[in-house]
């Protein structure tokens, strides 16, 4: 399990470290004005649906039913087709109509920023296509134990992103949103090439092949399949949606405030992936095959071990990440930002929006964990029932304090959002399987050790300041 886990967090660790270099290459070269947001929004939108519909709610859904399948390959190519002819069409779609999914994804935006926007929308949308196919391919090396070539194929994005920026030096804004609105595409592109190397080197490419040639012949055999497949695919992507909306949501509201919002969130949210992915994340990933096997196999004893063993790894290192990302908040952002075009005060504003941030970590990152409990047993109904709950109350939140607090509003809605997602899940989960967890000698090392980490920091940061 940890094998898998630390292959995942690794992979994820490198993207991510060249992710926070690409972005401080691009609030240098861009800042915090309206050309970063008309870039942060186009790049959203695709990475909205991708991780709603491709990533989180394919893989968890598609990962027990190809277990279960008795066609496999004629159930893969099945499944593929039918999400691929969905997204393309979506994508020409919102090549056709650009202005309106600007619109959209920035209600608050000018006519004339709106049509600033659109054309970079419609060429940021086609990395959809690309990603899903990239994750429909890492389904299968999931189910096959192989984790490396998705956790390390994230970073080509950011290589072709790093690369359209340093191609556009000297070049205007305008044309480095361009710049980078390519580079979007073509590291999905990179990403799919690497995946399809990784099957072809598995042994796997026949199989794939084998599904589509197949198909016809065979698809009668996987009806039943395949309708179950869909019945619990939408609850699933409900269910997985609820921090991705609550982003939209965030950018959507923030395209109202003065310019450098939505980069604010951005930037921040960003700071506040990394531990959530290279720990939560991560761990999920590594943890959702044996455990979806383990209770196929109607062996729960085993699937409950590997959970209390995650829970614990877990709950330490957000813990330590929590503190560290709050405390010194500041320091981080300053170190990784406050250069070129990005100011001393667009520090001082994304510190805050960081920090509130910072306050869900721990529960963001427990609640995938015993989600994953939910979809193994296909529990995806009552996942979505609990996503909707939590997606509700961050709405409430955000019309609440985005007045009086504007950016720093938004994110706190976003974590108090997720606390009753959290809440809600471990209702589902079961209180007492969840007490039954925490009484351990873990929990007292876990209290003093955050107690004594705190104020370790708190000196460290009194003692930085002086040279900041």
């Amino acid at each position: 399990m940890f094998k898998a886990i630390f292959t995942n967090s690794f992979g994820i660790l490198f993207s991510r470290v060249l992710g926070f270099l690409r972005d401080l290459m691009t609030a240098s070269a861009l800042g915090a004005n309206i050309y970063s947001d008309i870039f942060f929004i186009a790049f959203k939108l695709p990475n909205l649906f991708r991780r709603i519909f491709a990533e989180g709610a394919f893989t968890q859904v598609f990962i027990p039913a190809y277990a279960k399948s008795k066609h496999r390959a004629v159930f893969l190519a099945h499944i593929f087709i039918i999400f691929i002819s969905i997204i393309v069409i979506l994508s020409l779609l919102v090549t056709i109509l650009p202005d309106i999914a600007t619109q959209v994804m920035a209600f608050g935006f000018s006519d004339e920023i709106v049509e600033l926007a659109s054309p970079f929308v419609a060429i940021n949308f086609w990395y959809l296509p690309f990603i899903f196919a990239v994750t429909f391919l890492g389904s299968i090396l999931q189910y096959k134990r192989h984790f490396a070539t998705t956790a390390f194929s994230t970073a080509l994005l950011n290589v072709s992103l790093i690369l359209a920026l340093y191609l556009s030096q000297d070049k205007t804004q305008c044309e480095i949103v361009y710049y980078l609105s390519f580079g979007v595409v073509a590291g999905g592109a990179m990403q799919l090439g690497v995946h399809i190397i990784a099957i072809q080197k598995l042994g796997l490419l026949k199989l794939v092949y084998g599904g589509f040639r197949y198909l016809k012949i065979k698809s009668k055999k996987i009806a039943n399949e395949t309708d179950k497949f869909k019945k619990q695919f939408f609850p699933a992507m409900w269910g997985n949606s609820t921090s991705q909306v609550s982003a939209f949501l965030d950018t959507w509201l923030a395209s109202f405030l003065s310019a450098g919002s939505i980069s604010y969130l951005y930037y921040s949210n960003r700071i506040f992936q990394l531990p959530l992915a290279i720990f939560a994340i991560a761990t999920s990933i590594a943890l959702f095959p044996s455990i979806a096997r383990y209770i196929k196999n109607q062996d729960e004893e085993k699937a409950m071990a590997y959970l209390k063993k995650a829970f614990w790894f877990l709950a330490f290192l957000l813990t330590i990440s929590t503190i560290g990302g709050y405390v010194l908040a500041h320091e981080i952002v300053w170190g990784l930002f406050e250069r070129g075009a990005f100011t001393e005060s667009d520090t001082q504003k994304t510190t805050v929006v960081l920090q509130m941030y910072m306050i869900g970590l721990l529960p963001f990152g427990l609640q995938k964990l015993f989600l994953l409990w939910l979809y193994a047993k296909e529990q995806q109904l009552r996942a979505a029932k609990i996503a909707t709950a939590s997606l509700g109350s961050n709405i409430i939140f955000s019309l609440i304090l985005i007045i009086p607090m504007g950016a720093t509003g938004l994110a706190l809605a976003g974590t108090l959002g997720g606390f009753v997602g959290f809440f809600l899940t471990i209702r589902a989960f079961g209180v007492k399987n969840f007490f039954d967890i925490l009484r351990s000698k873990k929990s007292i090392y876990l209290v003093v050790g955050s107690i004594l980490f705190t104020i370790l920091l708190l000196i460290f940061k009194d003692f930085i300041s002086a040279y900041l």
